[in-house]
């Protein structure tokens, strides 16, 4: 008689599937995370400043001013472009969504200083308790 063998079952699990899964993803947000870009594109004036902690939890508004003029305000997503007349009225709509939001200026270097004080003006008119201002670190 032939002895039958019994098959004991395998109690190890195969991660080689997984591990391709993993650096599938791992490819695909190493390409798209570079292509994710929030805000305007605005050439900041160079300034030494301390750096803005926001919390994971915590949001700024962010009205940027391009060279050409035009306004954008950004909250957490992509930006778009306000009038002048329409940003009082959106932030103080803002504000009171969320009353802890900082807001914060990002003005083209070429802009004249009167145009970020008038907006600067607007926006505390409308609410905003204080308003910070964007720079870029200078060149080491």
């Amino acid at each position: 008689m032939a002895k039958t063998k019994r098959r004991r079952p395998m109690s190890e699990i195969n991660v080689v599937p997984y591990i391709d899964v993993m650096l599938v993803l791992l490819v695909i947000f190493m390409v798209t995370a570079p292509m994710i870009t929030q805000g305007v594109k605005v050439n900041l004036p160079n300034a030494q400043s301390a750096s803005l902690d926001l919390n994971d939890d915590e949001q700024a508004l962010v009205v940027s001013i391009k060279a050409d003029g035009t306004y954008y305000m950004n909250v957490g997503k992509e930006a778009e472009p306000v009038a002048l007349e329409k940003i009082a009225e959106r932030t103080q709509q803002i504000i009171q969504a969320n009353p802890k939001i900082k807001v914060l200026v990002e003005g083209d270097e070429a802009i004249q200083y009167k145009v970020v004080i008038q907006l600067m003006s607007i926006l505390q008119a409308a609410g905003a308790q204080s308003v910070g201002l964007i720079t870029e670190p200078p060149a080491v």
